[in-house]
């Protein structure tokens, strides 16, 4: 007989093909002494009872025991005879003998499997063999010494080139088990290629050759010479990272991918691959508790990933204290890396606050200003400077955060103008950033007052204009962004400034002009000349003699007929446009330049046009406005008709004169109107449109429409017409709504002077006298209006009769 352990019938985790017989040439029989009569398995440590039986020491303690357990006398397992003693002697000589036996079968047997290992060798075959040596080695430690001997592990290595699965996934297995605990043959497993290869079975989806491999990995990596190598192997960690986050993995397989990245560790490159895949902990780690030479490198790998924004909060709170602590004290070297780490993890709004929160504010503003030894170089005060952007841009109140013993703000004067003087005297990446500072405090309400107040007050207007010329585009965006946030607070000295020859304003347009679609820089430059006044003629005409209007107003045609698609820019840009060609109404009266491009370009039916703009209130609100002021100038600009003089008879006998008949003027200015050469509203039938904004749910479009509404009853008009074209539009209703609803106080007071001359129709009068609302209404802007409006709604409350009228008792009143 042959040991029971070559065909697997004592291992239960053998397979189903291992049951098939190897051939046994020149192996020793088995003899019934070596064999154990207890566990009928070859004895290893063979001891001898006083009734002369011999068996297996462990199996013989467990019979005694179980006998004490249960209560029964100590007997002799085969002859039953109760045992005096329970000594048991060893049996050296046949243990010596069973030992001899065992290694010439061993040999023996290793012979067989070293000639099966190849790729010629029945499937089945191959198997047993694999299977033969992974018990020999689990028999014993000392025999993997002799597999390694032998010649078998590159022998064990080469069947992973087979072409079975089978074979390939047992000789994987094998191989775990041959280095489990010796390293040795951990090294000789490393030579060559072989790594690479075990690697490669990681990419086998769900297959038990990936768990095997694994496992084979795991216990590779608990030599630290391996680490290094598995590490190298483009992709392994990867690999090995994306299995721990996996949902269909087994768990197992899961937890030594796990432990295997644990290993793997111990190399800095390991940590920088696990990071840059996704497995952060042990760089943070190793940040926050390793020596100052770790530390230094850990902060240097994290300066240089790319991270999504929710790992950046993550990073944020577990190191941003550490990091700044080093930004702080640390030598350059060291300041340099947690400065670079700090940007990596900033530039998100979310984790910005968390790094205000852990006190980088001083620090970082320290650092620009320093002077002497602590002076930082350029190249890292512009890292310091995109920081303190990144955190100003994450809309915190930094009017209320201190900056040192003084409890300045960074929107101090002081501050400010530190800020503004190194502007000034930097170069164009530090400019660039320090800016993006400034549009940060620019945009919150909170912060900007002080801003402006410190800028006005230091003079540096002038220079944040020039900076609209810089040939980089960053810069030049930076600061258009920053003069836009600042012009509803300052806009007349930016207008100002932007005035004249030096060309800034040309610059402006030229950037809006430009033909790539919408950027934000246009975007930011409409909105600047959007917001500067509008009633500054001076800039207006340079605005005409720069060809402004005309470009601008191409745009928006553009816009309107798709020909300019819809970015994320589109609407402030559309909206900004509209506001810069809505300037040209503000200086008809002053420019006739304004009144030919008006009419040239008949904008008159554009505003009318969107007034439609269903979603874009600015738009419908500025379009409103500028119909306002161009329906004002009608009035100056309707031709009125040529009254023929009399006859010679007429002029004496009354008799034979006849009032001349003269046709087609327009009812509100009484004489000959037009859509594009006068303006008038009614000729453009833009009534209807705007009555229809008076329920319009944004208050400013309401007051855009009633104040344009209200030029057609304006003094200089035929006002009982004007009504009189109201109520055909259908828009008294409407105008006494807005006076109810009560929405602002200028609302109030535009409706008030709308309801009174509307009351001046006696027939409206009379209707209206009889609602309540509207009468109380009246006397309420009566007793707290201010003054104007208190005497627009007495007149009002004498036309319904509400306060008597004195005038025909005092005609002189």
């Amino acid at each position: 007989m042959m040991s029971a352990s070559w065909d697997g019938s004592n291992d239960p985790g053998s397979q189903s093909d291992d049951s098939f017989l190897f051939e046994r040439l020149h192996v020793e029989p088995i003899y019934d002494a070596f064999v154990c009569p207890l566990t009928k398995q070859v004895m290893r440590d063979p001891v001898t009872l006083e009734t002369g039986q011999t068996f297996e020491r462990k199996a013989i303690e467990k019979w005694f025991k179980e006998c004490r357990e249960s209560g029964r006398k100590l007997v002799c397992p085969l002859t039953l005879r109760e045992l005096k003693s329970t000594e048991l002697n060893p049996s050296m000589a046949l243990r010596n003998t069973i030992e001899e036996w065992t290694a010439r079968n061993e040999a023996a047997q290793l012979d067989m499997a070293r000639r099966s290992l190849n790729t010629g060798s029945p499937e089945k075959e191959t198997l047993q063999a694999l299977r033969y040596v992974q018990y020999i080695c689990q028999r014993s430690q000392s025999n993997k010494h002799v597999v390694r001997n032998a010649g078998l592990i590159p022998m064990i290595v080469d069947m992973l080139k087979s072409s079975s699965r089978k074979v390939r996934c047992r000789a994987l297995e094998t191989l775990r088990v041959v280095v489990e605990g010796d390293d040795e043959n951990k090294e000789l497993l490393a030579e060559g290629d072989t790594v690479r290869t075990v690697v490669k079975f990681l990419s086998h989806e769900l297959s038990k050759e990936r768990e095997e491999a694994v496992s084979l990995l795991y216990e590779l990596s608990k030599s630290e010479t391996l680490c290094e190598k598995i590490g190298s192997i483009n992709g392994s960690i990867l690999i090995l990272v994306g299995m721990t986050s996996s949902n269909s993995e087994d768990l197992s397989t899961v937890e030594k991918a796990d432990k295997t990245l644990e290993n793997l560790e111990k190399y800095e490159n390991n940590v920088r691959q696990m990071a840059e895949n996704g497995r952060l902990q042990p760089l943070l780690t190793h940040l926050l508790e390793g020596p100052p030479e770790t530390k230094l490198s850990m902060a240097g790998i994290l300066g240089e990933l790319v991270l999504d924004n929710d790992v950046k909060v993550f990073v944020a709170r577990t190191v941003g204290s550490s990091l700044i602590s080093i930004m702080k004290s640390g030598n350059m070297q060291s300041r340099e890396a947690a400065l670079k780490a700090l940007n990596q993890i900033s530039s998100c709004e979310p984790s910005a606050k968390v790094l205000l929160e852990a006190g980088i504010l001083s620090p970082l503003v320290n650092d620009l200003f320093a002077v002497g030894p602590h002076l930082l170089p350029t190249r890292l005060k512009e890292v310091s400077a995109t920081i303190l952007a990144s955190v100003v841009n994450s809309g915190e109140d930094f009017d209320s955060i201190p900056l040192g013993p003084d409890h300045q703000t960074l929107v101090s004067e002081d501050i400010i103008h530190k800020l503004l003087h190194l502007i000034s005297n930097t170069g164009p990446a530090i400019e660039c950033k320090l800016l993006q500072v400034l549009v940060g405090l620019a945009s919150s309400p909170t912060t900007v007052l002080s801003l402006v107040a410190a800028i006005k007050s230091s003079g540096a207007t002038i220079s944040l204009v020039q900076f609209i010329e810089a040939p980089q585009k960053d810069l030049r965006l930076a600061s258009i962004k920053l003069l836009q946030n600042l012009s509803p607070h300052m806009g007349q000295e930016l207008a100002d400034a932007l005035r004249g020859s030096v060309g800034q304003l040309s610059s402006l347009v030229k950037v809006i002009s430009e033909n790539i679609g919408i950027t934000e820089e246009q975007a930011a430059a409409v909105g600047l000349l959007a917001d500067l006044p509008e009633r500054d003629l001076g800039l207006t005409r340079q605005l005409l003699d720069e060809g402004a209007f005309l470009m601008a107003i191409s745009k928006v045609i553009a816009i309107r007929q798709g020909e300019i698609r819809g970015t994320r820019f589109v609407t402030p840009f559309l909206e900004g446009l509209m506001k810069i060609v809505a300037r040209i109404t503000y200086v008809l009266a002053d420019e006739p330049d304004a009144v030919a491009l008006c009419r040239d370009q008949n904008l008159t039916a554009l505003f009318i046009e969107l007034l439609q703009t269903n979603g874009l209130d600015n738009v419908q609100m500025v379009s409103a406005t500028a119909l306002e002021n161009l329906s004002l100038e009608s009035k100056s600009l309707t031709k009125l008709p040529e009254v023929p003089e009399p006859a010679f008879c007429a002029s004496f006998f009354s008799c034979f004169s006849k009032p001349p008949i003269v046709t087609g003027l327009c009812r509100i200015h009484r004489g000959k109107c037009s859509l594009k050469e006068t303006f008038c509203l009614y000729e453009g039938q833009a009534v209807l449109k705007l009555v229809a904004l008076l329920d319009h749910t944004n208050v400013n479009v309401v007051e855009a429409s009633l104040a344009a509404l209200c030029t057609l009853i304006d003094d200089g008009v035929d006002i009982e017409q004007g009504v009189l074209v109201l109520c055909d539009a259908e828009g008294v209703k409407p105008i006494i709504g807005v006076l109810l609803e009560k929405r602002t106080e200028n609302l109030r007071r535009r409706a008030v002077w709308a309801v009174e001359r509307l009351l001046r129709t006696d027939d409206i009068a009379y209707e209206v006298s009889g609602d309540q609302n509207v009468s109380t209404a009246l006397v309420d802007a009566f007793q707290h209006g201010d003054y104007r409006t208190r005497q627009i709604a007495e007149r009002a409350l004498k036309h319904v009769d509400k306060i008597p009228n004195f005038s025909g008792i005092f005609p002189n009143m």
